[in-house]
């Protein structure tokens, strides 16, 4: 599971100093492979549940590797339509599947941090311009300013996608002990005289327990304040698409946009976010840049909802992991993961010691084995075994041991395997 060489076994490794002349191709990619090798961990590993990263699906593996042979800069529909019409495809085909407005506008980015980004960026614009103010002409200086409110458990990447937008950080919102926000919290600061435009960020899957932010009544009421309305669904938001879980996310269609990241639940390789804004309109106006050496469409270019105006054509993986699951396929795949996060609580429960600590609604599960010393040395012992990889974290002030179900390969053999080591673990 972890690396057996270090960074400077594999710069010995590969050679340190660049050649004077040129490398045979072939010659350069067998050094590359006999010199990384003992620097790679077994992310792809069904038994990897150290992070929520996913792994990757054969289709669309196999797509990914034609993507970057076929070598499109997806960004003008004139001039790779191919590229274009796979990605209308897949934008159609994934509002589809999570319920939302189907003239809802995705901007295929480089991953969930570039997601929020994105909504973000047309969330500042769209609120600043009903205050009368044009932030892409005008800057923020002497604007109004945007207010963001978000839960005490947000995500950290939200809080550097606002410093990257210029809006500081957010004004942080009480959450329960799953990390879900408290509307009424919510209603009290959105009433405290501030004027100021408002950008409310609500979250699909807590990532350490997995928690759903309560969508009707936090909608309800920052719609009812006039807030833009933003979820942060990086793993949990494909919860929509299973008939099991759609629950965990009822009433999240109301918002004003969503971003996840379909290298983690939908298991498309490195590196896809989605960014999704219900008015097309809004996030164009964010993004899109005009040129005169571009080719533009009258029916609108992908790069116009994107931060980038060179990208690869990411949409044939998705496509690709869609066209292969299928509807059925991907809620199987949504409630397999969720289902071994069961397991693996049920299993860590009857651990001499051990306590789950989060309620156990999707993916993610946080266990601690005694005091916050026990629980380090069994982190440390498990990843010193190698049956697999599940690393610690710190939440509510105690140290875990954090499990993120992500793998479509993952089995329930792997599951057995890692609670065997983990009891061994935390026996020793």
């Amino acid at each position: 599971m972890s690396p057996s060489a270090s960074v400077a076994d594999v710069v010995a490794a590969l050679g340190a100093e660049l050649p004077s002349g040129p490398t045979d191709p072939a010659g350069v990619v067998d050094l590359l492979v006999k010199g990384v090798e003992g620097g790679l961990t077994a992310m792809p590993s069904g038994r990897f549940f150290g992070f929520v990263i996913g792994g990757t699906h054969p289709a669309a593996l196999a797509a990914d590797w034609l993507t970057s042979a076929w070598d499109q800069n997806a960004g003008l529909r004139t001039v790779t339509p191919a590229a274009t019409a796979v990605e209308d495809l897949a934008e159609t085909w994934v509002l589809d599947l999570l319920g939302l407005h189907p003239g809802s506008a995705v901007g295929f980015v480089t991953g969930g941090t570039m997601a929020n980004f994105t909504c973000l960026a047309a969330a500042r614009g769209a609120v600043l311009a009903r205050a009368g103010w044009d932030v892409g002409q005008d800057g923020l200086v002497g604007s109004p300013g945007v207010r963001v409110l978000a839960g005490t458990e947000r995500h950290d990447s939200v809080d550097l996608v606002l410093r990257y937008l210029g809006l500081g950080a957010p004004e942080l919102v009480p959450a329960d002990d799953q990390g879900r926000i408290d509307p009424v919290a919510l209603r009290r600061m959105l009433g405290d005289g501030d004027e100021r435009p408002v950008v409310v960020v609500l979250q699909a899957g807590n990532v350490h327990s997995g928690a759903y932010d309560p969508f009707v009544e936090a909608i309800a009421v920052a719609h009812e304040y006039g807030a833009w309305v933003h979820v942060d669904g990086a793993f949990g938001l494909f919860a929509g698409a299973s008939p099991a879980y759609r629950h965990l996310v009822d009433g999240y269609e109301a918002a004003d946009s969503w971003a996840t990241d379909a290298h983690k639940t939908l298991n498309v390789p490195y590196d896809c976010g989605l960014a999704i804004v219900r008015d097309p309109a809004v996030l164009r106006a964010a993004m899109s840049m005009h040129g005169d050496y571009l080719i533009h469409d009258d029916a609108g270019d992908p790069f116009e909802k994107v931060p980038e105006l060179s990208r690869r054509a990411r949409a044939f993986p998705v496509w690709a992991v869609l066209r292969s699951l299928g509807r059925s396929g991907v809620a199987e795949l949504v409630e397999g993961l969720a289902g071994h996060a069961r397991t693996f609580a049920d299993g860590i429960a009857a651990i001499d010691g051990a306590e789950v600590l989060n309620d156990v609604v999707f993916t993610q599960v946080c266990a601690v084995f005694g005091d916050d010393a026990r629980t380090r040395e069994v982190v440390r012992r498990m990843l010193a075994d190698g049956t697999a990889w599940t690393s610690g974290s710190v939440w509510h002030d105690r140290a875990v041991l954090r499990i993120s179900v992500s793998n479509w390969s993952t089995t329930d053999g792997d599951v057995d395997r890692t609670l065997d080591a983990l009891r061994a673990a935390a026996a020793g």
